[in-house]
C-alpha cells in the first residue's frame, strides 16, 4: 500500500505544479487527458505483451496492495504508467516552455 500511496502523493505535486505553470492538464485538460490515457493504454498494451511473452514477471513485495489486475499485473501499474507519462508530458511542456523564452530573448 505504501507504494501507491507514494505514487498518488508525487502526482499530486505534479498536478500542483502543473495547475501553478498550466503546462499540460491545466493548459488543455481535454486534449492533455487524450494524450495521458492514450500513453497509458500504449504502456498497459506493452506490458501486456511482455507479460504473454514471459519477460515481465510479478515479485511480491510488502510495499505494495497485493492486489493483481490480471496475472503478473498488479493494481499499482496502471497509476505508474499515468505517473510516468504524466511526468514526461510535464517534462516536455517545461522544456518547450524554457526553450521558447530563451529563444524570444
Amino acid at each position: 500500500m505504501a507504494y501507491l500511496s507514494c505514487l498518488l502523493l508525487a502526482a499530486a505535486c505534479l498536478g500542483a505544479l502543473d495547475r501553478r505553470f498550466r503546462l499540460f492538464l491545466w493548459r488543455t485538460p481535454r486534449a492533455a487527458a487524450l494524450v495521458l490515457a492514450a500513453g497509458v493504454v500504449f504502456f498497459l498494451a506493452w506490458d501486456a505483451a511482455g507479460i504473454a511473452a514471459g519477460v515481465f514477471e510479478h515479485a511480491p513485495t510488502p510495499l505494495a496492495t497485493g492486489l493483481m489486475l490480471a496475472p503478473e499485473l498488479p493494481l499499482e501499474e496502471p497509476f505508474f504508467l499515468a505517473f510516468f507519462c504524466y511526468t514526461a508530458m510535464l517534462l516536455f511542456a517545461g522544456a518547450e516552455r524554457v526553450f521558447a523564452g530563451r529563444r524570444g530573448s
